[in-house]
């Protein structure tokens, strides 16, 4: 991290760099020393940063105060860190030979432990991805493209397709003007996975220092995305309808783009009604900015469909992207993606995927092919399997942990809990880790302040993880009471 001068650190802000650190080996102490002192050798930490107070970053972490002092400590012990009366403990210079490249997180972004974990592959019950296995179907897709001569077609080509293959991108426009939205293949680009629909929609409109209207909570990789681009978030919230238009409306002028998602909003699981997506819709057309979409999030639990995309209500002239995936349908695994927009800004979009990878991957795009004219069916088979889930999870915390509460969502796989008290939810998730529990507290997805009292808890494991995670939390809240 390139900075020009010391940074004094917050605990929340130290808590972010410091991942999955109450999963090592070893005492408590030396854990938390042991990431403090890979956060220095990353660069995360630099000389002359101060260290919070012992007792503040204690109270943050869950911890003793005993367990910081003795972490501050082993930190001096290695030359790390050095303390003087009057100004704390501070990160000492280390050899160059020691210190590591930085590693890539976003600045100001909230992602950074969420992602670590799962490059770790730590042994926690983690709740970061609410996902599931593979589809039964997708194991038939690889047979058929294997035995009806599919992959030879395939071998034949030159293997490069930027924008994508072309069958895919006509089964996408066909499912869009399915739904009310008239769609052409020119219209449509093939992304690997929704995160690079995300971050090339980023690298079209947004310049450093410009403002980007996001909806708070949202999930911290979709806002990583436009902070990695330099923008400057406008945060508007929700209510049960989905964003809330006087707050949405005062937000757009000068803005770079507005981002919602609209359909199971992650992490609330709420549904924006039709009549909301027309007002939003007509309002950024009426300010001139761009509209992302993103419903790549469309898993529904009951049997009510969804309104049309907003881009379908919108009116003339009107740029909106529209988002999707396979990754919660299909498989996660299965990174096929895409966005839909007006075929001038498709074509820009694709001139900077080509620049990033040349095309995604063509195996999994033919995969996509045979899968997409099915995905209402596994959507519906999918909606079975989560709903008796959700009233599990439902059941299992009435009964161990009455006093949370949570609205039960609209679609989606997690639910939106909010601990009691005025609870903090990053210290309980901090608690909750050393359960072998990997929470997603408020703090990572609203910044403000607002939703520090809350936590996303996915449904979508087995049963009996269910109940394994169940005690695991009562056995953290008790820990943390």
């Amino acid at each position: 991290m390139d900075r020009s001068a010391p940074r004094v650190w917050t605990p929340a802000e130290l808590d972010g760099v410091l991942g999955s650190w109450t999963t090592g080996p070893g005492p408590l102490y030396r854990r938390l020393a042991n990431a403090l002192y890979g956060a220095v050798r990353t660069g995360d930490l630099a000389a002359g940063d101060r260290l919070p107070a012992e007792r503040a970053l204690a109270a943050a972490l869950g911890v003793s105060r005993a367990t910081v002092v003795s972490a501050y400590d082993a930190l001096r012990e290695r030359g790390a860190a050095a303390s003087r009366r009057g100004s704390g403990t501070r990160i000492a210079a280390l050899p160059r030979a020691a210190v590591r490249p930085v590693d890539g997180r976003v600045r100001g972004g909230t992602s950074a432990a969420l992602v670590q974990r799962l490059i770790d592959g730590a042994g926690v019950i983690s709740l970061s991805v609410a996902a599931e296995g593979a589809a039964p179907e997708l194991r038939h897709a690889l047979a058929g493209l294997l035995a009806d001569g599919g992959l030879d077609a395939l071998l034949g080509q030159s293997g490069y397709h930027p924008a994508g293959l072309p069958e895919l991108r006509a089964a996408v426009a066909d499912r869009y003007s399915a739904q009310g939205l008239r769609t052409t293949p020119e219209q449509v680009l093939v992304t690997t996975g929704a995160t690079q629909a995300l971050a090339l929609a980023a690298q079209l409109y947004v310049r450093r220092g410009s403002a980007a209207v996001v909806e708070t909570p949202s999930w911290p990789g979709c806002l990583d995305a436009y902070l990695a681009a330099g923008a400057r978030p406008r945060r508007v919230g929700l209510d049960e309808d989905g964003v809330r238009v006087p707050d949405f409306r005062a937000a757009l002028p000068g803005a770079a783009l507005a981002h919602l998602t609209p359909t199971f909003h992650n992490p609330t699981g709420v549904l924006m009604s039709g009549p909301r997506r027309e007002r939003i819709a007509a309002l950024a057309a009426a300010e001139g900015v761009p509209l992302v979409e993103d419903l790549a999030y469309d898993t529904r639990l009951w049997d009510e469909a969804e309104p049309p995309p907003v881009a379908a209500l919108a009116p003339a002239g009107a740029e909106i992207l529209t988002i999707g995936s396979l990754a919660k349908t299909v498989w996660g695994g299965l990174r096929i993606g895409w966005l839909r927009g007006p075929a001038p800004v498709v074509e820009r979009l694709a001139r900077l995927k080509t620049l990033a990878d040349l095309g995604s991957p063509l195996l999994d795009q033919a995969l996509a092919v045979r899968l997409l004219p099915g995905v209402d069916a596994l959507r519906a088979a999918r909606a079975v399997t989560l709903r008796a889930r959700l009233a599990l999870l439902e059941s299992l915390l009435s009964a161990a942990l009455p006093d949370w509460h949570w609205d039960r969502p609209a679609g989606g796989g997690a639910l939106w809990v909010r601990l009691p008290d005025g609870a903090d939810a990053s210290v309980f998730a901090q608690v909750a880790l050393r359960h072998g529990v990997e929470l997603v507290p408020g703090a990572t997805t609203d910044p403000s302040g607002t939703h520090d009292t809350h936590i996303r808890l996915p449904f979508t494991l087995p049963d009996p993880r269910l109940h394994d995670l169940t005690s695991r939390l009562t056995a953290a809240w008790a820990d943390y009471r």
